[in-house]
């Protein structure tokens, strides 16, 4: 029966793939990219470790598909999000809160951006797509920051890659450092109504910072 229904799964590559990269993402995110074996992985999905080969090649390609993956689906998101019809404020005020919940729904990009900061961005570097896939982001707060100075809602020094570096960081410690904050200080910031209001502050926070 399991034989019958790989056969099955092998009519659909693109099934296949998304099936291996689901679960290599949760594991390279769990146990980093030495401590992954893609033993494990095929073990998880409804392929071999000869398919996860013949489709991604070895273990660090794997990984760089996962980074490349990742990222993509959080760009994704960001393009479904109908911003060029809002007023500048409220169109940056919804990249924030978009960007905030999709981190807190979304641990293990957190974890693969960190242990890709571990390796120096090394895997990142060979990647053809990674850098194309971020640049829409920065077209987009491109776009609010000179409709919101040309309204006179914005300053005029605003720098798009240094905004989207502000909001990423406001947005990625309430994930990274869960852990260790919740030992300290308790869980209570990560309720579902905290969390709600944390998140209207980095709005609050990222709309002072840009107002003229």
């Amino acid at each position: 029966m399991r034989e019958k229904t790989k056969s099955g799964w092998k009519q659909d590559p693109a099934a296949v793939k998304s099936d291996i990269l689901r679960v290599a993402i949760s594991l390279f995110a769990a146990n980093g990219l030495s401590g992954t074996r893609v033993e494990e992985i095929a073990a998880r999905t409804k392929t071999s470790k000869r398919m996860i080969y013949y489709y991604f090649g070895d273990k660090e390609r794997l990984y760089a598909h996962c980074l490349e993956k990742v990222y993509a689906d959080i760009r994704d998101g960001e393009s479904a999000l109908d911003l060029a019809d809002l007023a500048p404020k409220d169109a940056l005020a919804r990249l924030v809160a978009f960007t905030y919940d999709h981190q807190r729904r979304n641990p293990d990009f957190i974890r693969m951006v960190m242990i890709e900061n571990i390796h120096d961005a090394n895997y990142l570097k060979t990647s053809d797509i990674i850098r194309d896939v971020n640049r829409p982001v920065i077209t987009k707060l491109t776009d609010i920051i000179t409709r919101g100075v040309a309204s006179g809602e914005f300053r005029d020094d605003l720098d798009p890659v240094e905004l989207h570096r502000h909001i990423s960081a406001l947005s990625f410690f309430n994930v990274s450092n869960k852990g260790t904050f919740s030992a300290i200080y308790g869980d209570a910031l990560f309720s579902e109504t905290s969390q709600e209001r944390l998140r209207g502050q980095v709005v609050e926070m990222i709309l002072n910072f840009v107002k003229a």
